[in-house]
């Protein structure tokens, strides 16, 4: 059973990490995961809790990485010393 999640898990973090190296999907993504948090956070809904209240707090996190990952690119994994 735990072979099922393990197989899973390193799919979707995979795709994330395509997902990723493409600016421009990286920049979508992003926005379409921030935009979403940021009306639920202004707007005031009877059905929010602390389940929404956390995955708003995870879409934001995601969101603004995916973003920043846009418009900065990716960096070296490595810097040769000098």
């Amino acid at each position: 059973m735990s072979l099922g999640r393990s197989n899973t898990l390193r799919r979707v973090r995979g795709g994330i990490l395509r997902l990723a190296r493409s600016r421009p999907a990286a920049l979508v993504a992003g926005l379409l995961c921030v935009i979403p948090v940021v009306v639920v956070s202004r707007a005031d809904y009877v059905w929010e809790s602390w389940i929404t209240a956390g995955l708003s707090l995870v879409g934001l996190g995601t969101g603004a990485a995916l973003i920043v990952t846009a418009f900065a690119g990716r960096r070296p994994d490595w810097v040769e010393p000098d």
